[in-house]
């Protein structure tokens, strides 16, 4: 065997193909939609009633905070919305008092940078979700450069947390009419994601000779698909354990992610078509189906699952940011520096584009940034052609910024650059509710920020290198093997303690996820050791036998408690 380090992986080839391919839309496309318009319409509708539109850009800072959360279940989304209030508050302070106390555009781009690259660490690590640190970034980064004394900062604070106020009780009001809707979509997801697998894993005995000559596509989209399957599932216990109280509705939640978690362990024994009528059934606000277990063991199986799995420390998650974290420094701030030498009047504009790249590795960067510059430019094109209908007044003003927030969420689960279509005339109307200026000239500082943003923010990706992924991998390889080892164990001994399979089996499965989820950041990282992919499939194949193994063995040893 050779001791040689294994050599660094090359730079990859950068894809265009795919990249402005649309997709489907989330089934939840609505809601972020409807509630930003609810949000930011009624703080900005009441400004234009009082004549003072030219405080909307404090509200709209709190008003935005609607777009987070919306697929989490209620109680967990009280407290998540809460922090995002609090961290918009909070980042929205320090820009505000920044510009009452330098106009200086070296020192503001700089603190700009610096509060892009807290923002985008705490994002990352709090998981937090779609829109992500971008929303942060393009309110605190807009605020340092709004003319500000320091005695008027109290009061523009105050009108930001009295929309995030608001915001909170938009994004909480759904919970009126549909209390357990986040989480039958969640375990409505895990039974669509467990059919699919089912139906790959069935399909290819149909023909022997198809089938072994497509054997190593198949086995790769089986892989994909078991993968999706245990990711879904996952998901769907981590929004149960939210919820708070285990209520009966949950319980019938529960027995139907059971039966997800069974469908990925055997197969070919399910049947696919039923667990996609329950999933159906769960979109609506019917009751949950209910799903009587064939034996006690469908009962217990998965319920008594520990709530609190330990989540890391907020510095442990913190720790393998750190390389993402000195892309987002450094790309905004050099964006920045570039645009005021070419003389651009709104450099946070480029700031901004350069935040929005920063994905989990290079490549998905590369996609992220063609993707923001198609939708900007087009975008500029069509706040050319609505420009007219915007300046009839400030009420059309504000109603065409509304027509272009519905269309943002609209469109862009979709594809990040049709999002993007809407946003650019969008942030181009709001820099008029001070007054009315020069489509031309906003037109170009657009294009150029664009442009600036996207070159100088993926220059700065590829500068700062990732060379921790490899040892991500390494971590998550260790850490699948231990808990693979633990299950096994429990599952060998005669009788495992109360609950102990149960825990071994679900660490199981999320350090299976988490894998998957380095493996994938890691392939698309330049400059870095060879992703081990045989190590990685070997050890998700191993990983998902002991899982279905641990269910059936918990199967029989509830069966043989019920029979003692």
């Amino acid at each position: 065997m050779s001791s040689a380090a294994p050599s660094p992986t090359p730079a990859r080839r950068l894809p265009l193909a795919g990249v402005l391919r649309v997709g489907r839309p989330s089934d939840i496309w609505f809601k972020p939609a409807l509630s930003v318009v609810v949000a930011v319409g009624v703080p900005n509708l009441t400004l234009l009633a009082l004549g003072r539109l030219d405080l909307a850009m404090y509200t709209m800072a709190g008003s935005l905070c609607a777009l987070y959360a919306h697929n989490l279940p209620y109680a967990a989304r009280a407290r998540a919305l809460a922090w995002v209030v609090l961290g918009m508050l909070a980042a929205v302070a320090v820009a505000l008092v920044t510009a009452s106390l330098t106009s200086s555009a070296v020192v503001l781009v700089a603190v700009g940078a610096l509060l892009a690259a807290v923002q985008k660490a705490l994002c990352d690590a709090t998981r937090i979700g779609p829109p992500g640190p971008v929303i942060f970034a393009f309110i605190s980064s807009a605020s340092l450069f709004t003319p500000q004394t320091l005695g008027q900062v109290p009061g523009h604070l105050a009108l930001a947390a009295a929309a995030g106020a608001w915001a909170w009780l938009v994004g909480m009001a759904p919970g009126l009419v549909r209390p357990h809707g986040p989480e039958r979509r969640a375990t409505a997801r895990a039974l669509n994601a467990a059919a699919a697998y089912a139906e790959m894993s069935v399909a290819p005995s149909a023909s022997t000779a198809a089938s072994a000559e497509a054997s190593p596509t198949a086995s790769a989209g089986r892989e994909r698909a078991r993968a999706a399957g245990a990711a879904a599932v996952h998901a769907a216990w981590q929004s149960l354990f939210a919820t708070g109280a285990r209520s009966e509705p949950r319980r019938a939640l529960e027995r139907l992610v059971v039966r997800a978690e069974i469908a990925l362990a055997a197969p070919a024994d399910t049947d696919p078509g039923r667990l996609r009528s329950w999933a159906r059934d769960l979109r609506g606000t019917g009751p949950v189906p209910s799903v009587e277990p064939a034996s006690a063991a469908d009962e217990l199986l998965g319920v008594e699952a520990e709530r609190a799995a330990g989540r890391r420390p907020l510095a442990d998650r913190l720790g393998p940011l750190l390389p993402l974290v000195l892309r987002t420094a450094l790309g905004c701030a050099l964006a920045g520096y570039v645009s005021l030498a070419l003389g651009v009047g709104r450099p946070y504009w480029a700031l901004v584009t350069a935040a929005s790249l920063y994905q989990a590795n290079i490549t998905l960067t590369w996609s992220r940034g063609v993707q923001r510059v198609v939708g900007n430019l087009v975008g500029v094109l069509l706040f050319a052609a609505v420009t007219p209908l915007a300046h009839l007044g400030p009420t059309a003003l504000v109603l065409c910024c509304l027509a272009f927030n519905f269309g943002a969420e609209a469109l862009i689960s979709r594809n990040y650059w049709l999002g993007s279509i809407c946003v650019t005339p969008m942030a181009l109307l709001i820099t008029e509710f001070t007054g009315f200026q020069r489509p031309g000239e906003l037109m170009t500082d657009r294009i150029v920020d664009t442009v600036v943003g996207a070159l100088v923010g993926f220059a700065a990706a590829v500068a700062v290198t990732n060379r921790r992924a490899g040892d991500r991998i390494e971590n998550a390889l260790d850490t699948v093997e231990r808990a693979r080892e633990h299950t096994a164990r429990l599952i060998a001994a005669e009788r495992p303690a109360p609950g102990a399979l149960d825990a071994a089996r679900r660490s199981l499965a999320a350090a299976l996820v988490e894998l998957r989820a380095t493996a994938d950041a890691a392939a698309g990282e330049w400059w870095q050791r060879a992703v081990p992919t045989e190590r990685v499939l070997l050890a998700e194949r191993t990983g998902h036998r002991t899982l279905a193994t641990a269910v059936r063995r918990q199967g029989l040893h509830a069966l043989e408690g019920t029979r003692a």
